[in-house]
């Protein structure tokens, strides 16, 4: 059954009502994001993640440690994820732990690699025989494809692969969910699916090496943008349009595993492919000042064009994008500026608003 956008979203609000919900990765930027939806969503949320070590975080910022059950250990730790899986009994696991800075990826190779490949195998090996976990999405990237140098984009059955340890290592964890899906959880028709977004920006990032929280940084220290790409393009979207595709993701596998398992991309619009170089002058036009210079030191590598071709998700699961390019940079400053102006205290106020403004906007 197809459903109208309108009536999808009145079944999302009432279906995560009391369901038990844990979520790796709680701590981090798109992780808060969905512990805090979920909250306003009346789940019963556990998170797990690493102690976050700064003021400036996501997590903290939203108060989710009073919202929230939270553990703080490494995802590569099994026995202790297992034995908290066990005792919580969740329904629905939505697995974002992961190592997820590219640069990172060349300096830490196997940390990335461990944490983003058997963080992963260790969520389906421990759940595929659960019968309270009813259903599992695991967040990969965009960059898990082969890099074939095509301008069309990605399509979920095109080849993976990984020029990068970060990229590798997506693309493993991709592979080790399609085998288990396969050989143990359709089986046991459990759900198990992947979700694949492009560069995902918003309010409340503060990673280091990423574009939105370093312009944010420089700009309110009236120092010049650095930039090492600009002319790479990128498929930019708001945090909240992968983050909404999850949701529906993990309503539609608890009601039918065996028809909604699989990779799904959660792409942006066609028109939001734009170049690093416009994302931050559009970033600087919103915030009313900054300046940009390019950084001509050699760089490491990194894939010049992404874009995902987001055909099935549209048609199967009744998901699109909402935002332009124009519209989640507007947003994303918007965050900022808000709680630059007035405090970390105010950025729950300002991360409810978009969120329901989100869920109540009807542009498709």
């Amino acid at each position: 059954m197809v459903y109208k956008k309108s009536t999808m979203e009145k079944l999302v609000k009432n279906f995560y009502k009391n369901k038990k919900i844990l979520i790796t990765g709680a701590t981090g930027f798109k992780g808060a994001w969905l512990s805090y939806w979920l909250y306003l969503l009346n789940a019963k949320v556990i998170g797990i993640g690493r102690k976050p070590n700064k003021n400036d975080n996501l997590f903290k910022q939203l108060k989710l440690e009073k919202k929230i059950e939270i553990k703080y250990f490494d995802i590569r730790e099994k026995k202790k994820l297992e034995a908290l899986i066990k005792k919580f009994k969740p329904n629905i696991i939505f697995h974002l732990a992961a190592q997820p800075i590219i640069s990172v990826g060349y300096k830490n190779p196997e940390e990335t690699i461990t944490v983003n490949s058997i963080g992963t195998l260790n969520i389906v090996e421990i759940c595929k025989n659960l019968r309270f976990v009813k259903s599992i999405v695991c967040v990969t990237s965009d960059k898990c494809y082969e890099n074939n140098f095509s301008t069309k984009g990605f399509k979920e059955n095109d080849k993976l692969g990984g020029s990068d340890p970060y990229s590798a290592s997506k693309a493993n964890a991709e592979i080790i969910v399609k085998s288990y899906s396969e050989s143990f959880y359709l089986k046991n028709k459990k759900g198990l699916a992947t979700g694949r977004a492009g560069n995902v920006i918003g309010g409340g990032d503060w990673s280091p090496n990423r574009l939105i929280p370093d312009c944010v940084k420089w700009i309110t220290k009236d120092k010049l943008i650095y930039l090492r790409r600009p002319s790479f393009n990128r498929p930019w979207q708001h945090v909240l349009e992968p983050l909404y595709g999850y949701l529906i993701l993990g309503y539609k596998l608890f009601k039918d595993p065996v028809k909604y398992s699989g990779a799904w991309n959660f792409g942006s619009k066609k028109n939001t492919i734009t170049s690093v170089y416009q994302v931050v002058k559009k970033m600087i036009k919103y915030w009313g000042k900054g300046k940009v210079k390019i950084n001509k030191k050699k760089q490491f590598y990194e894939q010049e064009n992404l874009q995902l071709n987001i055909t099935k998700a549209k048609e199967i699961l009744n998901w699109s994008p909402k935002y332009s390019i124009d519209q989640s940079i507007r947003l994303t400053v918007e965050w900022y500026k808000f709680v630059y102006i007035n405090g970390s205290k105010f950025a729950e106020e300002i991360s409810k608003k978009q969120i329901q403004f989100y869920m109540n906007d009807k542009n498709n």
